[in-house]
């Protein structure tokens, strides 16, 4: 039966693990130049309806290490552009492709994709979730703690996907995870509800961000301004100034606690240059591997 990835709690607890170990044993290969899985006659379509560097560069390269091909569309570049129904496309890529990514801006529009299609639907980014990128993250810092035990994550900014993408994680995982947005700018209350009849429980919203950081492990930021909120960019600015990730609000955490941004960062905005250069930061371990689980994630959804 073929799997989609749309959101992470499409993944049970196990199934992480076993990506993670499993991207684990494949950067290892790669860097030590052993043989890899061998998927050379498969090819992924990557439908991005939202431009991308990380996303599409990272899943590009993926497919061709594994020896498959990739084939870039925008939706001008296909008949959706003519008012082809969604359906109408599923069914017939599924013809065609062995995997479809998929950037978007509805989450509607992954979930009918999926619904539609007989081969793996991966979810590259919607306005709701990011599920690669923080499971890519978590990967990240199992290489750097060498596990995930009790673990503390803080949120500091926008409660947009990738911060419900981190609640469920929490969710699937049990770890601690701490929330600070402004007033007006929190998480889903849906998300954060159904990650704690789950596994959730330690997950905290509060206002202060000097409060999320303090005994955190990791502090997490992203854009004050996803695409799609242009608009609202510069009266944002002006919001969530204080949740600026900066060398004060460092003071109020650990001494050895990790940085990260999924980036494109907007440095001198929710994130200053001192921060994501600095000692702290994994902001370009993160980004690399995007790419190193997402390899892990075909390998196994295309085997």
């Amino acid at each position: 039966m073929k799997r989609d990835l749309l959101t992470i709690l499409d993944l049970s607890r196990d199934e992480i693990f076993y990506l993670l170990e499993l991207a684990k044993t494949l950067k290892r290969k790669w860097k030590e130049g052993e043989k890899f899985p061998d998927y050379s006659k498969k090819t992924v379509g990557l439908l991005f309806e939202k431009p991308s560097t990380r996303t599409r560069i990272s899943f590009e390269v993926a497919i061709y290490r594994l020896g498959g091909h990739a084939i870039y569309m925008t939706p001008r570049d296909t008949q959706l552009s003519r008012d082809e129904t969604l359906a109408d496309t599923a069914k017939v890529l599924s013809r065609y492709l062995d995997g479809l990514v998929v950037r978007t801006f509805g989450h509607n529009v992954v979930e009918e994709l999926a619904h539609n299609s007989t081969i793996p639907v991966i979810n590259g980014l919607t306005d709701t979730f990011h599920p690669c990128q923080v499971l890519s993250d978590l990967f990240t810092l199992m290489e750097k703690r060498g596990n995930l035990e009790n673990l503390k994550v803080a949120w500091v900014g926008d409660g947009n996907n990738v911060a419900h993408s981190w609640i469920n994680a929490a969710a699937r995982l049990g770890f601690t995870l701490w929330i600070s947005c402004p007033e007006g700018y929190w998480p889903d209350e849906k998300i954060i509800e159904n990650a704690r009849n789950l596994e959730g429980k330690n997950i905290f919203l509060v206002s202060d961000p000097r409060e999320a950081v303090a005994d955190a492990e990791v502090i997490n930021t992203d854009v004050w301004a996803s695409m799609g909120q242009e608009a609202e960019a510069e009266k944002r600015k002006e919001i969530f100034r204080p949740y600026q990730v900066n060398g004060e609000l460092l003071k109020h955490a650990p001494s050895d606690v990790y940085v990260m941004h999924c980036l494109p960062a907007h440095r001198g905005e929710e994130i200053t240059d001192d921060v994501m250069d600095g000692a702290n930061s994994i902001v370009f371990d993160q980004a690399e591997n995007r790419l190193h689980f997402q390899i892990a994630l075909l390998a196994w959804l295309l085997g």
